[in-house]
């Protein structure tokens, strides 16, 4: 099954994402747990998540993930900005088993010029803190693009984090089209050398959501500026190589471009158009 959503606002709780994607076409869905630049997540409501899951079997959906605020910065330099990233995920992990067996996504973070060693030794720390053996969550390092002293631009830096953690089956990894792109992976012409270098360095049983994005920058330009579907220097032939790739195509597929509701509908149904069933 084409598991295929966008990101949706979660003010209104699980039932009205959940109601959301019946209306535009999605089985999946990504939100942020709680508003993305920080702050205190909204009181989990009950009944809200029962609602939810009648509604989740009703349209097929089996798998959401949660996003974290982009403030977090497990890297920081600054000992209360790394506090403040392990607290607010603490608290998320948390929250997500109210909706077991699910994936939560973070960005590493940013070295800030104290070099890409220290800033990975930082997120090691906070993650070996933070996961825990009872929890049903997989916690996903997102690759980026590479702006400034972000760290996660290539596949190694992401291995160096993986290899750090005590219970790395808590661990995997969400794939962003338009970050692999502008961090210079040729997804375009060479997807197959991609998905082997990926697999030979981290293995491709640790990839478990893609953020489906076109790029308005060409290969390696380090600037992460996501574009819509078709419209941007990735293109629909390589979207629809992506999404129909027997290594890929079982994943869930997550829509983060420049859109509204009415927008990702669309794009949703362009995706189901050229999915091969």
């Amino acid at each position: 099954m084409f598991k295929i959503g966008c990101h949706l606002s979660a003010s209104k709780g699980y039932l009205d994402m959940a109601e959301t994607c019946e209306k535009i076409g999605a089985n999946t869905f990504q939100f942020f747990t709680r508003n993305p630049r920080g702050g205190k997540a909204k009181d989990i409501d009950q009944e809200d998540i029962e609602k939810f899951y009648e509604k989740a079997k009703k349209i097929g959906i089996d798998v959401i993930l949660a996003h974290a605020p982009y403030t977090l910065n497990c890297a920081s330099s600054d000992e209360r900005i790394r506090d403040f990233a392990k607290q607010t995920m603490k608290d998320d992990l948390l929250r997500m088993e109210y909706t077991p067996n699910n994936l939560y996504n973070f960005h590493p973070g940013s070295h800030v010029g104290q070099g890409i060693d220290i800033g990975i030794k930082n997120i090691v720390e906070i993650l070996n803190e933070v996961l825990t053996k009872e929890q049903t969550t997989t916690v996903l390092l997102e690759t980026m693009a590479g702006k400034g002293s972000e760290i996660g631009r290539n596949f190694q830096e992401l291995k160096q984090i993986i290899d750090g953690i005590e219970l790395k089956e808590k661990i995997g990894v969400c794939l962003d089209t338009c970050h692999v792109n502008d961090a210079g992976y040729d997804i375009v012409n060479n997807l197959e050398g991609v998905l082997d270098e990926f697999d030979k360095i981290i293995g491709l049983d640790r990839l478990k959501a893609i953020h489906i994005n076109d790029s308005k920058n060409e290969i390696g330009t380090h600037k992460d500026r996501h574009e819509k579907i078709g419209e941007g220097k990735i293109g629909i032939d390589a979207i629809e190589r992506i999404i129909n790739h027997p290594k890929l195509r079982e994943l869930p597929f997550l829509l983060e471009t420049p859109n509204e509701l009415d927008g990702y509908e669309e794009e949703i149904k362009l995706l189901r158009k050229i999915y091969k069933n």
